[in-house]
């Protein structure tokens, strides 16, 4: 058998999966992971602890399945974006936390490049918005926070990494220091036309050259893991950052494609081919994993508040005991019964970028009950990522290319069979639930196997692609644009409490 090794570093858990040759998932493990909040709005991880929990579930995965680190062919590696991590490259010690990807402390920094007029620059050189969530300014906040930490990355003491070059330079013991093209997309430093650092961004937020890793296709030689890791040495053959992972686990590899994952959140990516596609519609232009050196895109969109709204009914409302329930309750009712929710718990993400809107609950009437509430949360879901997949569409048919034809989703709340059909009959084009679900590790585990002949091109992989059921719309499509003019209502109401405020 030919075995590939995914490891799969997200936001709350570190987990591995092993997969064999045709995709299909042999033995799994997963550990949480610990969030650590010093302040409002600040989120932080231990760098030591990511990696220690990443290496535990790798054994323990190998462990589970009988299978040795000498029958792995290669390993691939996807994670959590964004996060930033800062350590001494002699003694390979972390010199603060990791900063998270939600964190918002370097929203000041960010505020201050708007102001200075900077933001057209950086969206026409890396596709992003000028924001905190990215690392540039997390690592600028690092290198004039910390004690000493400016003086001595000037000096070439440290190394800078989103959290894929923090776990390949510990599973390398430090002898690689390397990231992937669609990780460096998320840095807001890096040039997606030219595939380089680019130097008036490190200028701009002053952070030496010396600090950053080498860029690398999503699917080339990372090194090989030391033997005493896992055993014996592996070839580190993919990586990519969770959502682009998720896009090419899905087999979206051409243009037009487009995948949802809802998870926590929902992110939308559709994949642009070799254009690069600056949005007019509130989306993001990011890199794809890149099989070759020949840059490749994407559009993204994403949605703050997903499957959390769904926590929150567990959590907040008590509604139910458990995640699972929620689908048997909202169908207890034939629809929301006019009731519309408007989860912007922490601000509304893409196409609306009101960062400062706030949760409502509109439409109640004496004869609502809970069951319409969790109807209207778990349809929240829906109407949100109709909004992302309508603004995509718009920018696809603008750029003259083809609206979205079919939706191919995954993520936790995709098992969700009541979500998904009413998010084919919002949408007008089939949703389709792939037989592997895992498609963020599963896209890891790909582009490792490219890179180590297991599979010969990506029209192989495209063949070991299985759906496991289609959503087909049942309602038509007045019925449904007459729903979105409710939901755009409410979010409309949602936004207004930000104006009052």
């Amino acid at each position: 058998m030919t075995y590939l090794l995914a490891l799969d570093q997200g936001t709350s858990s570190s987990r591995s999966i092993l997969f064999d040759a045709k995709g299909h998932c042999v033995a799994q493990a997963q550990m949480e992971l610990s969030q650590i909040y010093p302040r409002p709005g600040w989120v932080e991880h231990d760098p030591r602890e990511i990696w220690r929990t990443q290496l535990a579930t790798a054994r323990e995965t190998l462990a589970k399945a009988g299978v040795a680190a000498a029958d792995v062919r290669a390993v691939g590696i996807t994670n959590q974006r964004e996060t930033t991590v800062l350590w001494n490259r002699a003694t390979g010690e972390p010199v603060h936390h990791a900063i998270v990807w939600q964190d918002r402390r370097a929203e000041p920094a960010c505020a201050q490049l708007r102001e200075q007029g900077y933001a057209a620059t950086i969206q026409a050189k890396t596709g992003l918005l000028v924001d905190a969530y990215f690392s540039g300014t997390k690592l600028q906040w690092l290198l004039d926070n910390v004690p000493g930490a400016r003086a001595a990355a000037e000096r070439g003491e440290l190394a800078f990494g989103t959290v894929d070059s923090w776990l390949i330079w510990q599973l390398t013991a430090g002898r690689r220091h390397v990231t992937d093209v669609s990780n460096a997309s998320r840095t807001m430093l890096f040039n997606v036309h030219t595939n380089q650092w680019d130097e008036q961004l490190l200028a701009l937020l002053n952070i030496p050259r010396s600090l950053l890793p080498e860029v690398q296709a999503s699917s080339s030689d990372f090194g090989r893991t030391d033997a005493q890791v896992l055993g014996s040495a592996i070839a580190i053959g993919g990586v990519a950052g969770d959502q682009q992972s998720a896009l090419f686990g899905q087999a979206c590899f051409s243009a037009g494609m487009a995948k949802n994952t809802y998870g926590t959140g929902c992110f939308m990516l559709m994949h642009t081919g070799d254009v690069f596609q600056a949005s007019h519609n509130g989306l993001l232009t990011t890199s794809a994993a890149q099989p070759h050196t020949t840059p490749e895109y994407a559009l993204e969109g994403s949605v703050f508040v997903g499957g959390a709204v769904v926590q929150w009914l567990r959590d907040g409302l008590r509604a139910i005991e458990h995640s699972g329930q929620v689908q048997q309750l909202a169908e207890s009712v034939p629809d929301s019964g006019g009731v519309m929710m408007v989860p912007a718990f922490t601000g509304l993400g893409a196409p609306y970028w009101q960062p400062d809107a706030r949760g409502t609950i509109t439409g109640i009437t004496r004869g609502t009950t809970l069951a319409h509430i969790a109807r209207a949360a778990l349809e929240s879901i829906a109407y949100q990522s109709a909004a992302l997949l309508t603004a995509m569409s718009r920018d696809a048919t603008d750029a003259g290319g083809q609206p979205v034809s079919e939706l191919r989703v995954d993520g936790g709340a995709c098992v969700n069979d009541l979500l998904m059909q009413f998010q084919a009959d919002l949408l007008g084009i089939p949703v389709v639930r792939p037989a592997c679900v895992e498609t963020t590790a599963l896209g890891a585990a790909y582009l490792a196997g490219l890179s180590s002949g297991v599979y010969a091109d990506t029209e192989e992989i495209s063949h070991l692609w299985r759906a496991e059921r289609r959503f087909h719309p049942t309602q038509g499509r007045e019925r449904a644009q007459a729903l979105m003019q409710q939901w755009e209502h409410a979010v409309q109401q949602a936004t207004m409490l930000e104006t009052q405020s």
